[in-house]
Order: structure tokens, then sequence, then C-alpha cells
């Protein structure tokens, strides 16, 4: 298929979040290339326009979305820089997987889907816009930043969505924050020492939305746990700290390295099978491959001052990590959750993010509030990455009954309608966009944000087709 050609080349040009300018100069030379009118924005955010098929020039526009950023992680040990380097996808079976990271189909493939039909002129449609967004994934700043008059349809396809036998029509909102929390750094104690590196590595992460409430292990809490248990053993002083590798991930590896007395060490040592032992029994079936190692490391030259620590220890222990409430509305559906993705430190400060998500805007702004007010205590400042709107389409609406319809038409079954503990960009879309309607499917992505991530490839033929006569009816 045409638009798995196009994913290839989308894999080979690097695209985290707040690097988009070489994807979007793709975009651009496409639409150029097809001889097509687009614009872009400061945001690096490209809207590409097609004219409606001979004929069909006085049909509904209608506008496909999707964003062209992706959430880059890789496997603990491997050698990936996510500015320069692509991602090398693979076939396995009637799945397509990536090489050690992410796979980036989460949006490269409705993306992928979008541009082919651009492409293709046999493909019956009325005027379109097809429009890509910038980091999505980490603030959806393209979103909210796009103009008034960006876009001008009003009928949205929505290809970002990783649930194959649904049609999205409601998402949590999110409120991602990050913390800056000061340290000083000190000589190492007097006396001899000996430097351990801990790591924590094979936990299955995940999508920080959609996976919160598997019961998986957080790298996040688990590294907490053990400092805080080492610090019970011996008179530990932290040296470097750097938990997980994107905020909307599930952390699924940490790293610390801190030094003890000699004496102390074996203590130490002695938590890794503890450790380990308690792992297989919390964890053994969510996160089967997750395991600890305490090895010794070369001397650092300086650590953190332990009041710091125990600054950034206290704040980590009094925000929750995973589901806070389920939805009494919608039975099985996380109404709030939070999740701690990334921990880093430097000369200066710890750098913590924390990602709110909410079904009720006053129950997420109210639940980020006391996170930065817990980390305010001990001395840090919050910045507020993101604030994105919940959203909740009419699921009695004539446009979702047509799409509906499609499925049952095209592939002989009719997908559920549901709201998703995921963020979408449609709340910004619905409040920019008057009158706005919004459908989201996508192809089946499992384990979306992980070295795990795979799209299972009969079923983004199913939604080719599917989007393809959906097109042709609102023609």
């Amino acid at each position: 298929m045409r638009y798995l050609e196009i994913f290839k080349e989308l894999n080979g040009i690097p695209r985290p979040s707040h690097h988009e300018e070489r994807v979007a100069d793709f975009l651009c030379d496409f639409a150029k290339r097809l001889g097509l009118e687009y614009d872009r924005d400061a945001q690096n955010c490209v809207v590409i326009r097609k004219p409606a098929t001979p004929g069909h020039e006085n049909a509904t526009p209608v506008v496909i979305l999707n964003h062209m950023d992706m959430v880059c992680v890789a496997e603990a040990g491997r050698t990936f820089d996510p500015l320069n380097d692509a991602i090398e996808a693979y076939q396995d079976g009637e799945w397509l997987k990536a090489r050690g990271t992410s796979l980036g189909a989460d949006n490269g493939i409705g993306l992928s889907m979008a541009l082919a039909i651009l492409e293709d002129d046999s493909i019956v449609h009325g005027p379109l816009e097809v429009i890509t967004t910038t980091n999505e994934e980490d603030g959806m700043t393209g979103a909210s930043n796009l103009s008034p008059d960006f876009i001008k349809g009003r009928k949205v396809i929505n290809l970002d969505s990783e649930d194959y036998d649904t049609i999205t029509t409601g998402a949590a909102g999110a409120y991602l924050q990050i913390h800056h929390l000061p340290l000083s750094r000190v000589a190492p104690p007097g006396g001899k020492l000996s430097w351990l590196q801990i790591t924590i590595d094979g936990g299955r992460g995940g999508h920080s939305g959609v996976d919160i409430n598997k019961n998986r292990a957080s790298a996040t809490t688990l590294m907490w746990a053990l400092l805080s248990a080492i610090g019970d053993d011996a008179a530990a002083n932290l040296a470097s700290l750097d938990v997980g590798q994107a905020s909307a991930s599930i952390a699924s590896s940490a790293t610390a390295v801190i030094c003890v007395g000699k004496e102390e060490a074996g203590l130490v040592k002695a938590r890794e099978a503890h450790f380990n032992e308690w792992l297989r029994e919390e964890y053994g079936k969510t996160d089967p491959g997750i395991r600890c190692t305490i090895t010794d490391t070369e001397p650092q030259r300086m650590v953190i001052n332990s009041d710091d620590v125990d600054a950034l220890l206290s704040a980590l222990e009094q925000i929750p990590q995973g589901v806070v409430k389920m939805s009494e509305s919608m039975p099985g559906t996380v109404e709030t959750s939070n999740n701690v993705g990334r921990i880093t430190c430097d000369k200066r400060e710890f750098t913590v993010s924390t990602h709110t998500r909410s079904f009720v805007e006053e129950d997420m702004v109210k639940l980020g509030e006391d996170i930065k007010a817990v980390f305010a205590e001990q001395g840090a400042t919050s910045e507020l990455i993101m604030s994105a709107p919940a959203w909740q389409e009419n699921q009695h609406s004539e446009f979702l009954k047509m799409t509906s319809d499609t499925f049952q038409d095209v592939l002989g079954w009719r997908p559920r309608m549901v709201a998703m503990h995921f963020v979408l960009e449609a709340g910004f879309f619905v409040q920019k966009y008057p009158g706005i309607e919004m459908a989201s499917i996508g192809p089946r992505i499992v384990e979306p944000h992980s070295t795990s991530e795979r799209v299972k490839l009969s079923t983004c033929d199913d939604i080719w087709r599917v989007t393809l006569e959906l097109l042709r009816r609102l023609a």
C-alpha cells in the first residue's frame, strides 16, 4: 500500500515533539510536488488543500487531522539519537514493529494515509484540507495556537486513534506541568566510599492515558521506593538521577548513582535480590521483564545536597501516581489520573514532569494545582506546559451516524462509540472553529509511546477503506 511507503519515508525523518521542522519541510515539499496549495504557520503546523474531485465541488468541505510529532523512546542501553536517527520499522507476521524504539505509528500511520489520499486523484472527495499539527504529544502548542482561519472545513476525520473497533467521540483533558526543584552540589563525604549505580529497566511502560489503569510498574515510584529504602539502610548520597523518557509515557526505566560508606555497601547491594523478588511478586504478570541491578561504578566529583534529595522524595511521596478516580457515568473508564513521566537533574535543579488527565475540567485543574502546591512547599517553581480541554461529541449526530454506517457497510460490523482517557486536540478545535464535528478513527496500535509499540497491518487496510468510502459519501 502506498501509505506504508510514505510511512517508511516519514520514519526516515526524525520528528520528536518540539523538533518538527524537518517533517514540516517534507509536508510542504509534498504539497509543492503535487501542485497543491498549502500554508505553514509559526508553530510549523501545515495545512494542504486539495480541490474536490470534478463534479463534487459543491460538497461539504472535509478536514483530515493528524499530528506530525511522535514520542521517541528507546530500549535501555540502545544507542539512539531521536534528533538524528531514523526509526527502523520491520514486519513481524501481521504486525509492523520497530527495532529497539517506539514505532511512531501514533500518528504516522494516519498522516501517511492522509498524504496518500492527496496523492491519488482516483479517490472521490469534496473540497479537502489535510492539517498536520505539531507538539501534540508534549503540550499541544500547535493546536492551541492555530489561527481561526487556518482551516475552513467543519467535518473532521481525525486519524489519530489507536482503538480500531471504536469511533472515539470524547477524550480527557490534560494538565501538563514541569516542576523545577532547586538543588546544590557538594563534595562527597570523607572516608572510604563505594560508588553504586542503581538501574531499573525492562518495564513495559506505555501510554500514560490508555495504559494508566493496567497496573503497570512505573520506574518513577519504584526508584522513589528504592532510594527511600536504601536511605533507611545507609547514609546514601545521590549523585545523579534519570527517570523515564517522555512526559506522555509511563516510565519504564530509571538510573541513579549513589555513594555509601564501604562498610554499608553490602547492605545496599543486598537490596537488589529483595527488590527483584518483590518486583516478581508485584509485577510478574504486567511487567515480566522488569528488574533492578545495583553495580559498582566510577566515583563522581560531586553529590547532591541531602536536603534537596529529601525535598524531591517528599514531593514524590505526596503526589498521586496512576489512577485517581474511575468514572461513575462511564463504567470501566478512568476519569482522573496523574503520571510522573520524566525526572532529570543537572547542576542546578531537578526537573519533574507531571501529566494530569481528567474528563472533569474542575477536577483536573484542582489536582494539577494541588501537585503544584506540593512542589512549591519544597521550594520548586512550576511551569504549565499544557491545559487541554476535554472533548465530548454528540454521539447522535448525522456525521457520526454516517461514520458508523460506513464501518458497517465496508467491514460488516459496527464500531463502539466511546470516550477515551487519552488527550486529543479536538477540544482546541471545538473552541477555535464553531460548529465543528469530529470522528476519530484509526488502526489497532498496541503499546503506543513504548518500545513495544506495534500496529496491526490488516486493520490499517480496513481503516484505509473506511476512510475512502466515508470521503465518497461526504462528497
